[in-house]
Parts: C-alpha cells; structure tokens; sequence
C-alpha cells in the first residue's frame, strides 16, 4: 500500500500528491498512468496520470482535481497515510525521438500529464514551445518546471490575470502559421480544449496527439467502459492509449459519454461537501466543548 510521502494544495479542488511506489517509479514511461482504489473489493477506481516521477527516491507525482467522490476522499488524505491500492503503469508510454520543432498544449489540470511528455521531449533534443492554459493565475500548475524545460513558453488565462489574455489556440495557430512550422503537437487538457487545438492544427496539416480522458474501469481493456472511436475504428484507452492522433478522434463521441457519468459526479460532490462540514462543524463543537 503506496505510502503519502508529500501533499500540497495548489488552489482550492487541486492537490498534489507524491506516493511511495518505488517499482512504478522504476518502470513508468512519459504518457503512462496509475489506477487508484481507496476501499478494499467494492471501491471506485480511478485513473491518474503519472506527472512525474523520481526511480531513485522511489516516487511518483500525481495531481488531481476534486471532482467526484475518490478525489474528494482522496483530497482528505494526509502526509503518513496509505492508499489500499495504485496499480501501473498502464497505457502505451508517448512515442518520443527527435522530431525537430514540436509545440505541447497543457489546459488546466492536463498540463500535469504534460510535464513528463514535455521532459521526454527535451531530453530527445527537440525544440520545445510549450503553450499553457489556465481559467486565472491561481489556477496555472507546473509552470516553474515547464519554463525549465521550454525554449519558449506561453502562458494565457481566461480572465487575462497572467500572460495572454484569451484561448490557447491563438498562439498555437499563431505558431503553426509561421515558418518553418512545428513538426508535432501534443495537447492535453480538457475535450473541448483538445478539439479546438485539432481544429487550429489541421488546416496547416500538423500531426496533433491527445491524450484521452475517458472513463476507465479495470485498466486492462476488458471492461470496455473507455472505449473511444478513432479513425472510425474502436480503441480502448487503456491499453491502446491514452495518446491518439487529435485529427482521429471521435470528440463528439467522447464528451457524450463523459456527461454519462455527470450526474453520479454532481451527487458525489454534494455529498461530499455535505459530510465534509458535518464533519468541521463535529470539530467545532467538540472544540467548544473543551
């Protein structure tokens, strides 16, 4: 049972974790992610994606947002405790080689499994342009580590809080207009996100991979609960992903089966929020009562 060695709030609903887990460490490729099950036989399982990890110290990086009931939990958890069960890596690792010039899109929370693509990617020897997203500046992750890694890097916020004001597909298009054009790009983060970079990519035909959100289950393609349509064919994100080419993918098809599971992830919230001030307000009269 993976130990929490590290645990730091980086805005409201969005926690990093670094776990002891000393063989996924070893083993874990850029683009590869975790399975992870708080409750014994009959608990949620949910994938995360490795942001980073240290083979020597023997841990991994996770960071998630606090959207359902797992992560919710799993927010709650503390520095000493244990996890019952972290299974992977999982998923095909990201093809990398020396592609020349490639442009990495990261949006909100995606920009975490775009740490370890972007890191492959510099120690490939390729020319980096790293494009950041963000709602506001206290929403932006990672970015120390990107601007260590980038040869250039843009930041843009919703609100125009910090960097550019506006969608990251403006300077992608930018980019990819201009001469010579990149010979990759990567874009992780939300659906809607991921398409408009596809979208903003293809009239200049730059090959565009995406990293895949979709609802996963056992993590070994059995279940069949992620699977996805690209290029006409069905994949299963587990094992065939999560990365695919954006130009491929059916969005169309992927958000409507992620609004399948909305509703049982609005009442997990409520719920949540519900025992969680049950339980200050338990601490208060109990600090009351001292």
């Amino acid at each position: 049972m993976p130990l929490i060695v590290f645990k730091q709030q980086l805005s409201e609903d969005v926690v990093l974790m670094r776990l002891d887990a000393p063989l996924i460490a070893r083993e874990r490729r850029p683009g590869q992610f975790i399975i992870l099950q708080l409750d014994d036989d009959y608990g949620e399982r949910i994938p995360l994606t490795i942001a980073d990890a240290d083979p020597v110290a023997g841990t991994i990086t996770i960071l998630f947002q606090t959207v359902g009931g797992t992560t919710h939990r799993l927010a709650q958890y503390s520095v000493g405790d244990t996890i019952q069960s972290v299974l992977g890596p999982l998923g095909t690792p990201t093809h990398i080689e020396r592609f020349g010039t490639v442009v990495c899109v990261g949006g909100g929370i995606g920009i975490a499994p775009l740490h370890p693509i972007v890191k492959g990617l510099r120690e490939a020897g390729n020319r980096l342009i790293v494009i950041l997203g963000a709602r506001s500046k206290n929403l932006l992750v990672f970015e120390n580590e990107m601007r260590a890694l980038a040869d250039e890097l843009i930041v843009c916020t919703d609100d125009g809080s910090y960097g550019r004001k506006g969608l990251v597909t403006v300077p992608l298009k930018e980019i990819c207009g201009g001469a010579p054009k990149p010979d990759l790009a990567f874009a992780i983060g939300p659906p809607v996100m991921m398409r408009a970079c596809c979208e903003a990519t293809r009239p200049f035909a730059v090959k565009t991979m995406v990293s895949l959100n979709a609802i996963m289950v056992d993590g070994t393609g059995m279940c069949g609960g992620c699977r996805v349509t690209v290029g006409g064919q069905t994949k299963f994100t587990c094992v065939d992903g999560p990365e695919f080419d954006g130009h491929l993918v059916d969005f169309d098809n992927l958000m409507q089966r992620l609004r399948a599971y909305k509703p049982h992830e609005e009442e997990a919230h409520h719920k949540c929020h519900l025992e969680m001030e049950a339980q200050k307000l338990a601490a208060r009269q109990r600090a009351g009562a001292l």
